[in-house]
């Protein structure tokens, strides 16, 4: 499975973190451990968010559209507030 996912951070909830990985649990706990340099000066996260895909594309897809202008618009709208 391929996943996209969605972290806030505790310290700050306006502050988020979308990515995709192969294997959500331990990305998770790499994120929290620090082992992520884009992640690690807001620890701890939470996850609020994330899709399940059989195949590698749609989860890139949708994890670039995700990132988007559009994509941040619609997810505020309709996946997380």
């Amino acid at each position: 499975m391929y996943y996209v996912y969605r972290l806030t951070t505790t310290l700050d909830p306006k502050r988020h973190y979308t990515g995709f990985t192969t294997d959500l649990s331990n990305r998770f706990k790499a994120h929290n451990k620090g082992s992520n340099k884009p992640t690690a000066t807001y620890r701890p996260w939470k996850l609020v968010f994330y899709a399940a895909f059989e195949d590698k594309e749609s989860a890139l897809d949708l994890e670039r559209y995700l990132k988007t202008g559009s994509g941040k618009a619609f997810a505020r709208k309709r996946l997380w507030k």
